[in-house]
């Protein structure tokens, strides 16, 4: 009992702390990609008041529910975006001999399930704001999903499939550094495709300030807007893990993998999530049509092709 308690307060502090350090490692990436002054002075020494700032102005903000909206669903909408993350983390291992919370046995499929819960917080949104912008921003996200979703199992099932196992911590205890160019393919693809799932740039379509205003949270402020941006920074924490675990041997490095692997998997998503923010910095937002191409006509052919490669080298092999 007492390791199953330790084991959930770790995976809570995970939760707690990791999203907020990529959020204030956005700010400052940023700042430096595109000369941004104002997160590099907030309190002084290189801008470490920014992301307090940011908690003061939100919690400061006024909750405002629009007339017409139905309340219970608009109220529960950031909860529902937020907590599938939380479960994520539980089946994510950070190292070898039973480091994780639960080892379940279809672990990857339970991961990727969950993640797709996280997605309807933003549906549910749209539809509840009683407002015709958060409407098309949520048929944008369901769209997204429904073709993003696709080609993001069929990667995850080739590891699987090469591995002979759904489990992510036998996916990892099965990893060899040969891989990396065998499901390299699959990576990207997995990797792409969690990004649109999350609407991060150049995938942020279904938030386009500039015709649809915030798309499904054109109505929320205050708290609530923080918790939609503090899932997509969960998201993100969660994306760049299951990306470490699966195709970049998760807490397999160079050297020492019993004593230092939760050290490589940590520098593994640090690596990832700042390729996530160098995308947003480098590339415009992608038009519907664009999205909608890039998922059916190369990341779904992609991922199938990366599906029968598996499937004849594990015979082969």
């Amino acid at each position: 009992m007492l390791e199953i308690v330790v084991k959930l307060v770790l995976v809570a502090a995970a939760f707690a702390l990791l999203p907020l350090l990529v959020g204030q490692a956005e700010h400052k990436v940023m700042a430096h990609m595109q000369g941004r002054l104002g997160p590099m002075y907030a309190g002084g020494f290189h801008g470490w008041a920014q992301l307090v700032a940011d908690g003061v102005k939100f919690a400061q903000k006024e909750d405002v529910v629009p007339r017409d909206a139905d309340r219970w669903v608009f109220k529960l909408a950031p909860g529902v975006a937020l907590v599938p993350y939380l479960l994520v983390l539980l089946v994510i291992p950070v190292g070898p001999g039973g480091q994780v919370a639960l080892d379940l046995g279809p672990g990857i499929f339970f991961a990727l399930a969950v993640m797709g819960v996280g997605v309807i917080g933003a549906i549910m949104a749209g539809w509840a704001s009683a407002n015709k912008y958060s409407l098309l921003g949520g048929m944008r996200v369901a769209a997204q999903l429904m073709s993003y979703e696709l080609p993001m199992v069929f990667a995850a099932s080739s590891v699987a499939m090469a591995a002979g196992t759904l489990s992510l911590q036998g996916i990892v205890d099965e990893w060899r550094w040969w891989w990396l160019p065998w499901q390299a393919v699959g990576g990207v693809v997995f990797f792409v495709a969690g990004l649109a799932e999350l609407r991060r740039p150049p995938f942020d379509m279904p938030v386009a300030d500039s015709e649809i205003i915030f798309g499904p949270y054109t109505e929320y402020g205050g708290l609530r807007f923080a918790l939609f941006l503090l899932a997509e920074y969960a998201g993100i924490v969660v994306l760049c893990s299951l990306t470490a675990v699966l195709f970049l041997g998760g807490w397999k490095g160079p050297f020492l993998n019993t004593e230092l692997g939760w050290l490589w998997t940590l520098l593994k998503i640090a690596v990832l999530a700042f390729c996530v923010i160098w995308l947003r910095v480098s590339y415009p937002r992608m038009r519907e049509d664009q999205l909608q191409k890039l998922a059916w006509a190369w990341l779904v052919p992609l991922s199938l092709a990366q599906l029968a490669l598996t499937g004849v080298l594990s015979v082969a092999l």
